[in-house]
């Protein structure tokens, strides 16, 4: 493992913790037949025993080192702190992929200072990948830079698409069908969260998902910029960063381009009743 960002007490221990977490999270993926799963909005929406204890053991080792910074995380909801620093997790992005035996999941970890993500961690435990990012430091996978593909266009470079029950298909669909018209060609693999860590690394060219939470996002939003890419606005204080919202994010010279696509699709959902 290499040392960057070693002056950092908080990057040290949430590479610590994410590198733990991950360890657990493997071992519930390697004995998935006993795993405790229930539904939350819908059966496509689900938690496992897996994602509440390694939330707990998160929260535990964060309040152990730092008892004055908040969490915010997908299963416990947020637990405010009074430094001023906010964790914002999720203990696996991918909970479907990861309850069907499929290895499209991770463990995301953003650290916000007031309204700025200053720190974005990613690991994916199957593959060992562990993509880090810190404000104005640059971002890196396994200890090596990492970059945005700077030379893909929408039809030379592929797009991953996020799809959930919180806005209506038709946004989804109309994003797709433009996307296509374009010459371009979506990708989904289950978790946004590892989706974005893939645009900043350049495997992916964009990421568009018409509504995330912070959780799923915050950390490879701030990666993404590390690496040289874009970003929309993404909310970041109070009650606006608890509901979530639009993410996009890309190599720039793409962006316009993905915007209106994803402008015109919101305009088609909207002539069709379905915005």
């Amino acid at each position: 493992m290499s040392n960057e960002f070693a002056d950092d007490p908080r990057f040290v221990l949430s590479r610590d913790i994410v590198l733990e977490a991950g360890r657990k999270a493997l071992a519930y993926y390697a004995d998935r037949s006993s795993l405790q799963t229930e539904a939350k909005l819908s059966g496509q929406d689900i938690v496992s025993e897996a994602d509440r204890t390694v939330e707990e053991l998160i929260r535990a080792r964060v309040g152990a080192a730092f008892p004055g910074d908040g969490i915010l995380g997908e299963e416990q909801g947020l637990a405010a702190g009074s430094s001023g620093f906010l964790w914002v997790v999720d203990p696996i992005d991918g909970t479907s992929c990861f309850v069907h035996g499929l290895d499209q999941w991770c463990i995301s970890i953003g650290v916000m200072d007031g309204d700025e993500t200053v720190l974005g961690l990613i690991h994916r435990p199957t593959t060992g990948d562990l993509f880090v990012a810190r404000r104005n430091g640059g971002a890196f996978l396994n200890g090596e830079p990492m970059r945005v593909d700077a030379t893909a266009g929408i039809d030379t470079g592929l797009i991953g698409v996020g799809a959930n029950f919180r806005v209506p298909a038709e946004r989804i669909a109309a994003f797709v069908r433009l996307l296509l018209e374009a010459g371009g060609m979506f990708v989904r693999n289950g978790s946004g969260a590892l989706m974005l860590a893939e645009v900043a690394s350049g495997r992916l060219a964009g990421y568009y998902e018409a509504h995330m939470n912070a959780w799923d996002c915050v950390a490879g939003l701030l990666m993404i910029r590390e690496a040289g890419g874009w970003t929309a606005p993404f909310p970041s204080t109070g009650a606006e960063l608890l509901a979530g919202g639009p993410v996009l994010g890309c190599a720039s010279g793409i962006g316009g381009e993905l915007r209106a696509l994803v402008q015109r699709s919101l305009e088609i959902a909207e002539a069709t009743g379905n915005g």
